[in-house]
């Protein structure tokens, strides 16, 4: 898998919408949301949005909003994640939440990803908090089996005090697939963006030798 840079686009906060406004699509759903433009600065959001709401790996805050400056929460980065890596979320081992039980929406996909050892197992997942950048370098750097850096070459001012973390962090920077929030800041504690999710795994899904979907984790 070759290491090219893309340029990532800056993504801000917005208002909070809450998530059980979901708009999970059908397999051949067109592009319905009119809060991302399609040009200029946008240009890439909106063919991430675009391929990745078709396929039914995510989903909008309505049925005519994605959202993409709103805060993403844990449950939904689960969510995204497991589609995206096509894994199996009906038939999954209990991985003993306290506060994600079988009837919560996102309960297969945190499952499965703690059944592959994605996500550690532990009391709580906390599916509501929002999923810090730091987190995201992590579980997107195991969901896909990046090659782990362990050389630390970013000029961050702001790495953790976590050297493994770190080294998730420094990964995404060699593949592509993020950047620094600034040339000297990585902002490991701020929030992801639902938009910014969806470049993540729309980048990911590309360098997967061409192909769309990851046809299981190992």
């Amino acid at each position: 898998m070759s290491k090219k840079l893309f340029q990532a686009s800056c993504l801000s906060a917005a208002i909070i919408v809450a998530p059980c406004a979901m708009a999970i699509p059908t397999e051949a759903a067109s592009m319905p949301f009119n809060d991302i433009k399609n040009g200029g600065s946008e240009a890439e959001l909106y063919k991430a949005v675009q391929e990745l709401y078709s396929k039914g790996i995510v989903f909008g805050t309505t049925n005519t909003m994605f959202s993409p400056y709103q805060s993403l929460t844990r449950g939904e980065a689960a969510y995204f994640l497991a589609k995206a890596l096509n894994l199996e979320t009906k038939k999954v081992e209990n991985p003993g939440f306290t506060d994600v039980p079988t009837s919560h929406p996102y309960y297969g996909s945190i499952a499965a990803l703690a059944t592959k050892g994605i996500i550690q197992k532990g009391a709580n997942y906390h599916p509501d908090q929002f999923i810090k950048r730091s987190q995201m370098a992590k579980i997107l750097t195991l969901g896909f089996d990046l090659q782990k850096s362990t050389t630390l070459t970013a000029p961050f001012s702001d790495f953790t005090k976590d050297n493994e973390t770190n080294q998730y962090i420094q990964t995404l920077l060699d593949y592509g697939i993020t950047q620094g929030t600034s040339s000297t800041t990585f902002s490991p504690y701020t929030d992801v963006r639902r938009g910014q999710m969806v470049l993540f795994l729309y980048r990911l899904l590309e360098k997967n030798d061409g192909s769309f979907y990851v046809i299981g984790v190992e």
